[in-house]
């Protein structure tokens, strides 16, 4: 666990998604009409059992025409997810920055994480110019931290208020997962196809007493379970891979990060009230919910980010401590955000709600 020093707190979060929005029949009969004799028919049931659980209701997708996935050029996924991963980015973070009352020159760190495209030199540089920030701030690039890599963002941003005694850090992720789609017989392939949709979010940190109070971190990493959930190349192009077994593997490193942290922070599970949790599926927010002896209202935030839209891996968590922050929130409040994914990684973070936040709304 890292206990973080006073004075790093969460002014805010704010999200964004591409106008483009598919419920799961929308989906259901896109697969039939492209893929139906392609694919096997033991796989077209899988997708279509898949595609009537109720824990999804619809998703967004980066592009104008989901027919574009069929077959897409790679220069031409390339260009989306650079196109897209910029528009959404910038526009989560203008919110971000409008909630908090800061401009561009405010900032004094970038820090953006995805795992869904690889570009030289990263988004943050996109970013940057797009919103006009200062020359001289450095910015940070994370890339293969998979659902899990938002967490390791503000980690960046903590240390680097840490660092330089003050100011204010803008934490980004974004992730164009439709950029990687590819179908086939392939389980994973067919349960990333109904689980995936496009998200960005993005958070300020600051040292103004106002938002969350940022008090500890911890992670674990399982990298003999690294199979079990990440991207692998196939002729050129990244494929996801997940286990079936994931929720059984997940939960109790979940269970191991988040509490011991808590335990070290001081504070026991019954005294944290929230819980932003990464919604990877609703098998495993099931798994995680039991080993963590969560209530189903304490699970409620996640589910609904997960219904409304799906699996956006690194953005989901901080769209579920939105939707926490919209809810309402009490003056020390503690709140656990926790989140998991490539590696096997996990990640946690421990806040405690100071007041007088402009986040909500």
């Amino acid at each position: 666990m890292t206990k973080v020093p006073n004075g790093a707190f969460l002014a805010t979060v704010a999200t964004a998604v591409p106008p483009f929005k598919a419920d799961q029949k929308t989906a259901r009969e896109f697969f039939a009409q492209h893929y139906e004799g392609k694919l096997k028919r033991r796989s077209l049931n899988i997708l279509e059992k898949l595609l009537e659980h109720p824990s999804i209701e619809a998703r967004h997708f980066a592009l104008d025409d989901p027919a574009r996935l069929i077959d897409e050029p790679r220069d031409d996924r390339v260009g989306r997810f650079t196109s897209w991963a910029v528009d959404l980015a910038c526009e989560a973070s203008l919110k971000a920055l409008d909630q908090t009352g800061l401009g561009p020159g405010d900032i004094d760190a970038l820090v953006i994480n995805t795992c869904t495209g690889y570009l030289c030199p990263g988004l943050t540089s996109y970013v940057a110019e797009r919103l006009g920030l200062g020359r001289h701030v450095p910015a940070f690039d994370l890339v293969g931290g998979g659902c899990a890599g938002a967490l390791p963002g503000l980690m960046i941003a903590e240390g680097q208020l840490a660092a330089r005694k003050g100011g204010a850090v803008l934490c980004v992720a974004v992730e164009i997962c439709s950029a990687t789609f590819h179908m086939g017989d392939d389980t994973s392939l067919l349960l990333s196809n109904v689980l995936f949709g496009d998200g960005a979010a993005a958070a300020v940190l600051w040292t103004e007493p106002v938002g969350l109070a940022l008090v500890a971190n911890a992670t674990r990493h399982l990298p003999e379970e690294r199979d079990s959930i990440r991207y692998v190349h196939r002729d050129g192009d990244m494929h996801n891979q997940l286990s079936t077994s994931l929720p059984r593997i997940m939960a109790p490193v979940v269970e191991e990060t988040v509490t011991a942290l808590v335990k070290e922070t001081g504070i026991s599970m019954d005294q944290v009230r929230h819980w932003a949790l990464h919604g990877g599926g609703d098998s495993v927010i099931n798994g995680v919910g039991s080993v963590l002896g969560l209530t189903e209202a304490q699970l409620e935030p996640t589910r609904r980010v997960l219904k409304r839209f799906g699996n956006m891996s690194s953005p989901s968590s901080l769209f579920v401590l939105k939707e926490i922050l919209n809810d309402g929130i009490d003056e020390g409040d503690w709140i656990v955000l926790a989140a998991f994914g490539a590696g096997l990684t996990t990640h946690a973070s421990v806040f405690r709600a100071a007041g007088n936040s402009p986040s909500r709304g």
